[in-house]
């Protein structure tokens, strides 16, 4: 997908040399490059890729036709240009405001993110249109949570359906956009004029990394050179808004930001920014801003809010979380670790190379003290050692030699046998904490069963069983069976769906699961409540690295303050009492949304249990998320005309800027704008949005285009009519390998090819033309 979306930018830069601009227009990142019969060396280096790639929110012109590129204010009168691109080339367009609001909450580790910006079509003359395409890279563990486009009298927004409701609205266009990739959201927009304006809202949330102590939040910020209007014509205006929630009564310690931002109040746990200035050139780098909660030890709150008329539960929502705090002398649990890692045939290439380099990681953070073993398994299991080895520098260094010899992707996927394996060489574990990390990229078909089994064995081991932590890699293994696995086996999930990612997911992964410094950890609150639900299956250990979060339901009253208590690495119980606090301006249903759907289809597959598909249905649909029984579509409405008088009541971001249908204040009094009937609204398709539950097919045919892109390449069409004959009739002659050919040569190598081939068809003419003269005199 970087390949082929850069190389789109890179010729609607070139394109958008045609425009003639006062002053000049912004000069392109570098100059026209040349004829290169390697697509990948036409793009130059990869620093060079990586800077048309999007790195910010951006707009782009999606031209087919070069005629089309012009100034839509002062005409260029540019030479005609013939033909048509395929595919076709994206010129970013001019941005003239943005706004950002973040919205942090450290107890709940998330962050919600709203941007609202504006772009014109300056590249397209006034009687011309062309699709728009928005795209917005998101944060850490990015999910959208909904978008808002106005262009005209024509208004966009993203809309939740159910699959099995197929009368709520009529899907009657193609696809329009989704997800690129994973935290990469695209979204066009039809036959946009030259010269108009686009209003638009994108709504996410992502995940708080957090980092000894400290919380930071990091968003895509960093805006081309080529985006900024002339500065003469147009006043950029930058505005961040952010809002810090560390829902407990502790200090807050700031630890620095991207942006010059004011502190404008504080009110409790809440602190206010703002960062609003006028300026030159767009800003050039991720906003980030990092705080820390001052506690010495272990510390936390109970976060409480009573349910909605449209909630699909009528139970209030709690949500507890720990923090680690600073205490280093807090002694971590020893381990007795297994590492179970497929290396079935679709794992070959990057995949288990990058796989190798994170256990060669994992194997070295392990002290002495501690135990392990590692098994791999495709049709086949082959173990580093026969029983549990203690952790010094020989076994280390055996342990990476013996990896490289045995990492070879080959064979098929069975889970159960390497499980029942590590679960028997943990029965002895030398009073450490057992772990069982598990890594695959495949589905199997008795996932369930594995499930079942695993939960079965595992309250047969009481308080100290093994813990379950497994990591899914790409898209063809089934991550609820893995999520719901995890669930049981009181450990933790995580995955990379693409192979960049790896490395520094299962780092992460690895760190949380064995760091652990308080186990079994329960919540005494049933006898205060008449219902006390939790959503996971069990509350999973606390780690020294990161905080912890649990959600749930209870019905009833809750006292003032709730007692957690669980066990140290000494076997000492430790209680810690959490203060409740009943909020409003946090929407717990809103942040806890998607991991409380995720839990549930878990569950829901698991028991197979319709019930709970239901109930993530209207979880789905309630808070706009998309999930495996919704689909998320484009709606389409006309707006009718306005008149200046109600324009100037709408709630503005500057001069000249509306916000059309505000995400960013939900309270802002907006004045009703008249839509059209149902008959006129239109739907069309997002993709990219669901992860299916494995595809066993996939795996057992080793197919390991599950990782990078999630959609699969596009055919050129053009290819498709001209090769339909040939590839009948005769799949490998030279005809196909002839057109694949010509499908990747760029335009200078294509201009000679065909002044050769003119050549030649004239020689061939004059030989023709001769034997019939010659033929005729005889």
């Amino acid at each position: 997908m970087e390949e082929g979306f850069a190389r789109a930018v890179e010729d609607g830069l070139k394109l958008s040399k045609r425009l003639v601009l006062p002053n000049g227009a912004p000069a392109p990142p570098r100059p026209h490059s040349p004829m290169d019969r390697d697509p990948a060396a036409a793009l130059g280096p990869p620093s060079l890729q990586q800077h048309l790639l999007p790195a910010a929110p951006m707009a782009y012109a999606v031209v087919d036709d070069p005629a089309a590129v012009d100034s839509p204010d002062v005409p260029s009168y540019q030479p005609h240009v013939y033909g048509r691109l395929d595919p076709p080339a994206l010129i970013p367009l001019q941005m003239r405001e943005v706004d950002l609001r973040v919205d942090c909450a450290a107890g709940l580790d998330a962050a919600e993110v709203a941007l609202r910006a504006r772009w014109w079509v300056h590249c397209v003359t006034r009687s011309r249109a062309c699709h728009c395409r928005i795209v917005v890279p998101m944060g850490e563990q990015g999910s959208i949570l909904g978008a808002e486009v106005t262009v005209g009298n024509r208004s966009y927004n993203t809309h939740i359906i159910d699959v099995e409701d197929n009368s709520s609205v009529k899907i009657s266009k193609p696809e329009c956009g989704g997800l690129l990739k994973q935290e990469l959201f695209s979204l066009t927009i039809p036959q946009v004029g030259g010269g108009e304006d686009i209003f638009a809202t994108i709504r996410w949330s992502q995940k708080l990394l957090y980092d000894n102590g400290h919380f930071s939040v990091e968003i895509p910020f960093r805006f081309p050179q080529f985006v900024n209007p002339l500065p003469k014509v147009f006043m950029k205006k930058e505005k961040i808004q952010l809002t810090v929630n560390s829902g407990v009564s502790k200090e807050v310690l700031l630890q620095g930001a991207s942006h010059p931002l004011k502190e404008k109040s504080r009110q409790g746990e809440k602190l206010f920014f703002l960062h609003e200035a006028v300026v030159e050139n767009w800003s050039t780098k991720d906003f980030t801003f990092a705080y820390s909660v001052y506690s010495g030890d272990l510390s936390g709150g109970v976060l409480v809010q009573p349910s909605t008329l449209r909630d699909y539960d009528d139970r209030d929502m709690f949500c507890i979380f720990l923090l680690p705090g600073n205490n280093q002398n807090r002694k971590v649990f020893r381990k007795a670790v297994v590492f179970i890692i497929d290396t079935s045939g679709s794992m070959q290439g990057k995949p288990l190379e990058n796989v190798k380099n994170a256990m060669c990681n994992a194997l070295s953070k392990l002290v002495q003290g501690d135990y392990f073993n590692i098994i791999t398994f495709n049709d086949e299991l082959r173990s580093f050692s026969s029983c549990l080895e203690s952790v010094n520098e020989k076994t280390i260094e055996n342990a990476i030699e013996w990896l490289n010899l045995n990492f070879v992707a080959q064979g098929g996927t069975d889970i159960m046998r390497p499980l029942n394996e590590a679960m028997a060489l943990l029965s002895n574990s030398h009073d450490a904490l057992p772990h069982i990390f598990l890594i695959t990229d495949g589905s199997v078909d008795d996932e369930r069963n594995i499930c079942h089994t695993m939960k079965s064995q595992l309250s047969n081991r009481g308080p100290k069983s093994p813990r379950i932590s497994t990591f899914g890699l790409g898209l063809y293994c089934n991550h609820y069976f893995l999520r719901m696995l995890a669930s049981v086996g009181r450990g933790h999930y995580d995955a990379a769906y693409d192979t960049g990612l790896i490395q520094g997911r299962m780092h992460q992964w690895f760190q949380k699961a064995s760091s652990t410094i308080v186990t079994n950890i329960s919540i005494d609150a049933t006898k205060h409540l008449q219902e006390f639900e939790v959503d996971s299956e069990y509350i999973p250990d606390m780690s020294a690295k990161f905080p912890l979060c649990v959600s749930g339901r209870y019905h009833g009253k809750l006292p003032e303050k709730l007692t957690v208590k669980g066990h140290l690495a000494d076997m000492s119980e430790i209680s810690i009492e959490l203060k409740v606090q009943h909020i409003k301006d946090i929407p717990l249903n809103k942040v806890l949304a998607k991991q409380q759907m995720n839990l549930l289809t878990a569950k829901a597959w698991l028991s197979e249990n319709k019930q709970l598909e239901r109930k993530v249905v209207k979880l789905s649909i309630q808070n706009s998320i998309p999930s495996e029984y919704t689909r998320i579509v484009l709606l389409q409405t006309s707006l009718e005309k306005v008149d200046p008088a109600q324009q100037s009541n709408k709630p503005s971001l500057g001069r000249g800027i509306y916000c059309f249908g505000s995400l960013l204040d939900p309270t802002a009094k907006k004045k009703p704008t008249k839509q059209s009937s149902p008959d006129e609204r239109s739907a069309a398709p997002l993709h990219g949005f669901t992860l299916g539950f494995g595809d066993v097919a996939a795996t057992r045919e080793n197919l390991i285009t599950g990782f990078g892109d999630i959609k699969p390449p596009e055919k050129f069409e053009i290819f498709e009519k001209a090769a339909g004959c040939c590839s009948r009739v005769a799949n490998c002659c030279c005809c196909m390998c002839f057109i694949n050919a010509c499908s990747k040569m760029n335009d200078q190598c294509a201009i000679v090819l065909t002044q050769a081939c003119a050549a030649l068809a004239c020689l061939g003419c004059f030989e023709c033309c001769s034997a019939l003269c010659s033929g005729g005199s005889d």
